[in-house]
């Protein structure tokens, strides 16, 4: 192809708008991502060929000896017009946005100095026609900043196939909401935020906790302490200016003490808890000829989906707690006995990567006596938010260790953080159980990748089982597994799900990034349990004291959850 001139070879892209970003030139786009379908609505794309028609980038293909233009006047002319319309019929209060800095809209108004709007202000964005929807626990609908680009409905629709939200009516009326205008929360959504993600406005955005962590750790009465969930230490500081991927723990710690936090300890010591835990459920469901397979519980978003979509399989879930309310459960009873004379009230705070954690941690199966296992969900940008404002130079930390006992983890708990871990934290143990195989060679079983879908057969040294096993991420993906069992067309004995594509280093609570960014972080993880002394979850030495002191005749109480209907 000819860009501005400049010959530009390609091979395999789907569409000219890649073709032009390989040459080094950012198109401006509002609705377009890499992983979903193309949309071709916000029409910012635009580029002049050679006959001088005006074709968008993003939904044509490339052709060889094609002329395109992406700056002429004209371009220039239509781009600056069409950002005065979405801004005309768009909420301007930018500066209390929670998108604000971080808007797609925002950032292309301010590239082509969009200094006023020639449009008169509409109706709908000006008179408050459309209320903000609070209901979700872990999202907030605002429609008056919607720019109907789409990306949030085919989200929704295309890549976790749970479709709580689509367009609705026509023309000037078209807006983006759930059926019937239905608050979110009577919907069936099941909290994984992956709208908010890629929302590139401030009509879905994340539920801010933040004041409610403020004001548990500015009350004496109060004894505040944090976990902080696996994939958060690879991303966190791309908040900061850090590179990609990079394990950032220590300044977390540093961080996270300044700000006032008085225990900090990682979710990976209970994900060692629940790898033991469903390792053995796993094989006492093998032996006992039990209903298989068994589908992994840790991921909040799955449960609700089975529970909203497949109800039939509810048990065969797992019966773990996901590691952030064993952790939860656990602290709280451990604190009990600990500090039987101090008056402080423990409060648990979860640094998530998933937005789907806040709705976990609200329901009633995770209250005990009147209190609730975990208080407080933080995402990884709420805890960025906090750093921020407590004027905290993140890079210029001394880094700092975790309080024991439940600082103390093995590789396997920290795997969970990226699809696949799950499963190879549990075969480790398998292996280590039946057949005494070495680790080295787990890592090449199937489990690793970023592929949507991962099926792999696991033969044991006893020559005679053969496990079949399948790892998903993205709920679409399990949905298709699903109808393939149904159909008869496939058996597994054990199914890893997360809803999240790439696992929780994708979820929506992390600062946004494409399939490259995730790799990346995954890298990290799995180079951060290489490195580790200790990795079998069994290995670490806390379990056994824990099993044999608070967990010893309470191991189904705080362990393990059975959902109501």
């Amino acid at each position: 192809m000819v860009i501005n001139g400049e010959r530009v070879p390609f091979s395999g892209e789907k569409n000219i708008l890649s073709v032009v970003r390989k040459a080094g030139i950012d198109l401006p786009t509002l609705c377009y991502y890499s992983e979903l379908s193309v949309y071709g609505s916000c029409r910012m794309c635009m580029v002049e060929d050679q006959r001088g028609n005006i074709i968008t980038a993003c939904s044509t293909p490339p052709k060889n000896g094609m002329e395109i233009k992406t700056n002429t006047p004209r371009l220039k002319k239509y781009r600056k017009n069409i950002l005065r319309l979405y801004l005309a019929s768009h909420n301007r209060e930018c500066t209390t946005c929670p998108r604000n800095t971080t808007c797609k809209l925002q950032d292309l108004a301010i590239r082509f100095g969009i200094e006023e709007i020639k449009f008169d202000k509409t109706d709908k964005a000006w008179k408050d026609e459309y209320k903000i929807d609070n209901s979700s626990p872990s999202i907030t609908r605002d429609p008056n900043k919607c720019i109907q680009c789409g990306d949030c409905v085919r989200m929704c629709n295309e890549t976790q196939n749970v479709g709580a939200i689509d367009f609705a009516l026509r023309g000037y009326e078209l807006k983006v909401c759930p059926a019937f205008d239905m608050p979110l929360a009577e919907t069936e959504c099941v909290n994984c935020g992956q709208c908010a993600a890629v929302c590139p406005t401030g009509a879905v955005t994340i539920k801010n906790d933040v004041p409610s962590v403020w004001k548990a750790i500015y009350d004496d009465k109060k004894r505040v302490v944090a976990q902080i969930a696996p994939a958060v230490r690879v991303a966190l500081g791309e908040e900061f200016g850090i590179s990609k991927g990079e394990n950032v723990m220590p300044l977390i710690v540093a961080a996270m003490r300044k700000i006032g936090f008085d225990e900090i300890y990682d979710t990976s010591f209970s994900a060692d808890l629940t790898v033991i835990e469903e390792t053995n459920e796993f094989l006492g469901k093998l032996e006992s000829g039990a209903k298989l397979p068994l589908f992994t519980s840790c991921c909040p978003a799955w449960v609700s989906y089975v529970e909203e979509k497949h109800p039939e399989l509810m048990p065969q879930v797992s019966t773990c707690k996901s590691p952030q309310q064993m952790f939860g459960s656990v602290i709280k009873a451990y604190a009990k006995d600990k500090y039987q004379d101090d008056e402080k009230e423990t409060i648990v705070v979860s640094v998530m990567p998933c937005t789907a954690k806040k709705a976990e941690a609200g329901r009633a199966e995770f209250v005990t006596e009147g209190s609730k296992d975990v208080d407080i969900v933080l995402t990884t940008k709420g805890l960025a938010d906090m750093i921020y404002e407590s004027g905290i130079v993140f890079k210029e930390l001394e880094p700092e260790a975790l309080d024991m006992p439940f600082g103390m983890y093995s590789g396997a708990g920290l795997i969970f953080g990226v699809t696949g871990g799950v499963t190879e934290a549990v075969i480790r143990k398998v292996i280590k159980d039946k057949s005494h195989a070495s680790i080295n060679n787990v890592k090449f079983c199937g489990a690793r990748g970023m592929e949507g879908i991962k099926e792999f057969d696991l033969p044991l040294e006893d020559g005679e089982t053969v496990l079949k096993i399948a790892v998903v991420s993205g709920l679409g993906n399990a949905e298709q597994l699903i109808r393939k069992m149904e159909a008869g067309e496939a058996f597994y004995h054990f199914i890893e799900v997360m809803a999240c594509p790439g696992g929780c280093i994708g979820g929506a609570g992390q600062p946004f990034g494409l399939r490259n960014t995730k790799r990346l972080r995954a890298e990290s993880i799995y180079a951060s349990d290489k490195q580790t002394q200790l990795r079998h979850a069994d290995e670490n030495p806390v379990i056994p004291d824990l099993y044999n002191t608070l967990l010893k005749d309470r191991t189904h109480e705080l362990l393990h959850v059975h959902y109501h209907k």
